[in-house]
């Protein structure tokens, strides 16, 4: 499966930290937008705090026409919604807002044990986006920083027009064997719905 290539092939950045991880300055996808610009890749970052601020900024991404979608965040404990500052987001109601941006384009995932199953029902029927790619465990942000910033180089490195089904999976299964952390694959399928597929080092 090929992107849709009328939207722009560039990365769009959503970043929501606890205060914590503020005070700490662990603004991974803040780094991720650095990186790409040093590969010459186009991109946009935008932090937000809150739900309402998260929903404007998906606004911005919709006008922007840009293919990819990177949210880092933090997960629940009952791995069934994501984390702004100061909210918490349900997959059902994440799902809702998403339904609008995403129509064949691909999401991509930068926070804890949240892209499973109950996630991709949530979002993909609605959206009808391609795919969903995020870490299947807990991950520390230095190897999420580093992981994620490693994945676009070598995607955009092979083919800076679109991502395909061999070239992402092939791309992340470097990155997996190299940080040891297994990633979940969730696809938009015409015979079975919502495909899945683990990608585990080797």
């Amino acid at each position: 499966m090929g992107d849709n290539e009328s939207t722009i092939p560039s990365v769009f950045i959503i970043e929501s930290l606890d205060f914590e991880d503020e005070k700490k300055n662990l603004f991974e996808g803040h780094i991720i937008s650095n990186i790409l610009a040093l590969s010459n890749i186009e991109s946009q970052y935008y932090y937000v705090r809150s739900k309402k601020e998260f929903k404007a900024v998906l606004g911005l991404f919709y006008d922007s026409n840009y293919r990819y979608l990177h949210i880092s965040c933090h997960g629940g404990i009952n791995h069934n919604s994501i984390f702004t500052t100061l909210d918490e987001i349900p997959f059902k109601e994440l799902g809702t807002i998403l339904s609008t941006h995403l129509y064949r384009k691909r999401l991509f995932l930068s926070a804890c044990s949240v892209v499973n199953s109950k996630f991709a029902e949530a979002v993909i029927p609605q959206s009808d986006c391609f795919s969903i790619i995020g870490p299947k465990n807990d991950i520390e942000f230095r190897d999420a920083a580093i992981m994620w910033s490693s994945f676009y180089h070598l995607m955009f490195k092979n083919d800076n027009n679109k991502m395909v089904r061999n070239n992402i999976i092939n791309n992340l299964q470097k990155v997996v064997n190299t940080f040891d952390q297994p990633l979940n694959y969730f696809s938009n399928s015409a015979k079975k719905g919502i495909a899945h597929k683990l990608i585990s080092p080797i």
